[in-house]
């Protein structure tokens, strides 16, 4: 079996109703896009996958066409190598991964590992609410079967943000478990706001401790590894990140210089499953979490799933999810079925081959740009 071709389409869904304010993010969004990738074969098989851009990618089909679409390490190496001189172009990783599902005729947790055809998802909310209504966000997480959801953080003033934790902890008591994304690590690029010193994430740090949180997301700037390991030491509440961490060789920095407990790398965006496996095992090998950020759409949380239950012992997986301004409608509107939690909170994987996921064409057809 050959690879024949390659296709990277563009496409933009816009809102018909409120924007989404994301936390991270200080201009409201109004619309969403989404990169596309399909990989065929001489056979007649259709690998997917979605995530970046793909940028710098054009011209490079060559690098791919008429080779084995198995010999995914090989591609691997050609995709790290486009990762130095260009862009992310991992979302081909994710169609080669749904390609060789495809053609062993297996679901990819299964090809990867197969140690769980599940993982428990959190409800990761991303708009920044008042105390009182940030409660009845979580309450409503707690009717929907999730056992845990994270926070975001940047009120303008942190202890805002605490304020609205407490009111989330006074009203769900211990019945979820919370996580806080303090969105220090980096910035869209209009945003020049000064990351917090280590002083400070030592500040918000013993107010999470306080409130039982189970890990501290993006304390500080991704770059500032002293300072992650400074602050790993002085406090009991986990200490996460990793999300745009581009290269492998950060994360084995980041691992053995003892600065996180959790690593959230993201297929989508970093490595590619092919890469992520690595740290994940890297991960295993010294006794920490990895459970990926998941922001992408729905093609990416599958993925991200496909692979975390395949190989690591999770406790949780990012399920993106903000209703109504991030509902699953928005967030997936390229699938002809969103990925959705069971009744109990769970993402549990398809036994379909490859992602088990299906494009909505029509919806593509009509939201395409490019």
């Amino acid at each position: 079996m050959k690879i024949t071709g390659i296709e990277i389409t563009q496409h933009r869904f816009v809102f018909a109703g409120a924007p989404f304010r994301a936390s991270w993010d200080t201009r409201p969004r109004t619309h969403w896009d989404a990169t596309i990738v399909r990989v065929t074969t001489d056979e007649g098989l259709t690998g997917i996958g979605s995530g970046d851009l793909m940028l710098g990618f054009s011209g490079h089909e060559h690098l791919f066409v008429g080779w084995d679409p198995l010999a995914i390490e090989r591609h691997y190496r050609v995709l790290s190598h486009l990762n130095f001189h260009y862009g992310r172009c991992w979302p081909l990783d994710l169609a080669l991964w749904d390609l060789a599902g495809k053609i062993a005729g297996q679901p990819c947790w299964k090809l990867l590992g197969g140690l769980s055809g599940r993982v428990r998802a959190y409800a990761s909310s991303g708009t920044l609410r008042d105390p009182g209504a940030m409660a009845e966000v979580a309450e409503r997480y707690l009717g929907q079967g999730f056992g845990a959801m994270k926070i975001r953080f940047q009120r303008g003033r942190w202890r805002d943000d605490i304020e609205a934790l407490e009111a989330v902890r006074a009203r769900v008591g211990e019945r979820l478990t919370l996580m806080v994304d303090c969105n220090q690590g980096w910035r869209m690029p209009w945003d020049t706001q000064a990351p917090w010193s280590l002083k400070d994430a030592i500040q918000v740090a013993r107010e999470l401790e306080r409130l039982g949180v189970y890990w501290m997301e993006e304390p500080l700037h991704r770059g500032d590894r002293e300072g992650m390991r400074r602050l790993r030491d002085a406090v009991d509440v986990r200490i996460a990140g990793g999300e745009m961490t581009r290269e492998l060789h950060e994360f084995r920095e980041l691992i053995t210089g003892g600065c996180l407990d959790v690593l959230q790398p993201d297929v989508a965006l970093v490595g590619g499953i092919t890469g992520l496996r690595r740290v994940a095992y890297m991960a295993q090998e010294h006794n920490l979490i990895f459970t990926p950020h998941s922001w992408t759409n729905g093609i990416g949380v599958m993925a991200n799933a496909q692979l975390t239950a395949a190989v690591a012992d999770a406790p949780w997986l990012e399920f993106p999810f903000d209703p109504p301004e991030w509902d699953l409608d928005r967030r997936d509107y390229m699938l002809a079925e969103p990925v959705r939690v069971d009744a109990d909170g769970w993402i549990v994987l398809p036994e379909a081959p490859g992602m088990g996921l299906v494009l909505d064409e029509a919806m593509l057809g009509r939201t395409r740009i490019g």
